[in-house]
């Protein structure tokens, strides 16, 4: 009896070990989990210097993710984003919705490779957003689809944005940088694309014509922020 009860103590305090190890390494776990569903999703590599998902308080943090283009764009860089910081309303996960409270998106660099074939990234990849209709449901739908959740939208955005770099691959003398300097716009209440319309004028206006040169002059710049998502 002793025998049988001094395994069942070395099996407790083994389970007791275990979670406590779990739990010190969960956000470890999460950020190799999302780097691979990066990959998984678009094909590039990403690499997350910090995760951390709060146990006590609703809030995910991801510092330093840098996403690199596939082989075919050279493996250059492709987004610098020294942070993400989310607050969610955590009673609204019962009810299969995802409301954000706050999100602040401090996008530091992004790179448009042109490659050796001529292909620019950010259309080759297929980066686009769902075409929306009747103020952005689409995007809604498809977010549904894809996590079994509906997306309410977002309290408070804060987005940064620090420059843009053009890089060809085949003549390095057509590369050149934009600073964007964008820094803490805040938007109140996006529940749709359309309620960026602002924040991509803005961009448009800081970037001097940078997104317009990159592509048919029948486009204008708020239709290549559109291709990249913005």
């Amino acid at each position: 009896m002793k025998f049988i009860f001094k395994w069942l103590l070395r099996l407790f305090v083994l389970a007791v070990v275990l979670i406590v190890v779990f739990f010190l390494s969960i956000n470890s776990i999460l950020r190799v989990v999302i780097e691979h569903n990066i990959r998984a999703q678009t094909g590039m590599d990403a690499e997350i210097g910090r995760f951390k998902l709060g146990l006590a308080e609703p809030t995910v943090e991801i510092q330093n993710l840098k996403i690199y283009n596939p082989p075919d764009f050279g493996g250059t860089p492709f987004l610098d984003i020294p942070e993400i910081h989310v607050e969610y309303d955590r009673a609204a996960l019962a009810k299969k919705e995802i409301h954000v409270t706050l999100l602040r998106l401090n996008l530091g660099e992004l790179d448009i490779v042109k490659n050796q074939a001529g292909q620019t990234n950010i259309f080759a990849l297929g980066l686009k957003l769902p075409t929306k209709k009747s103020g952005g449901s689409n995007v809604a739908a498809s977010f549904r689809n894809q996590t079994g959740y509906d997306l309410q939208g977002i309290d408070v955005l804060n987005v940064s944005i620090g420059t843009a770099k053009f890089i060809d691959l085949k003549d390095q003398q057509n590369s050149r940088e934009q600073t964007i300097g964008l820094e803490n716009v805040v938007i109140p209440n996006v529940k749709s694309q359309t309620d960026l319309a602002g924040l991509e004028a803005l961009i448009v206006l800081r970037s001097n014509g940078f997104f317009n040169s990159l592509v048919d002059q029948k486009k204008s710049g708020l239709d290549v922020l559109k291709q990249l998502g913005l």
